[in-house]
């Protein structure tokens, strides 16, 4: 199976959860606006030169972003009056625009379709 991989995944997988153990040596699909969260969340966390060493150990494979999509993404968030980040939204939405599932451990997203929600 091939993933759509959201920051939350992402992190859980460099700090070594075993919920994530079986995705961790997959192709690793994602956006240049999860790698961005990623690398801030990383930043936060340790310093440059953990989160350059850390993001060096994944290979992403970065999906297209197109200005329809990413209005689509933001009528999503709209509509759905959730908590969702908007990057999330653009994340999942890239998803079912490449047939692939959204890997993400966010509760906001496990009830709906083309998900693969993981816990914590």
């Amino acid at each position: 199976m091939v993933y759509f991989f959201d920051t939350y995944a992402l992190i859980e997988i460099i700090n070594g959860n075993k919920n994530y153990e079986k995705y961790k040596d997959q192709i690793i699909y994602t956006s240049l606006l999860n790698i961005a969260e990623l690398w801030q969340a990383l930043l936060r966390d340790f310093n440059e030169l953990t989160a350059g060493k850390l993001y060096s150990r994944i290979k992403p494979g970065l999906l297209n972003l197109d200005e329809e999509l990413v209005i689509k993404a933001v009528l999503f968030r709209f509509y759905n009056k959730k908590n969702y980040s908007l990057p999330d939204c653009i994340g999942y939405l890239l998803a079912k625009k490449y047939n692939i599932k959204f890997l993400t451990g966010d509760k906001e997203f496990e009830v709906l379709d083309n998900v693969e929600f993981v816990k914590k």
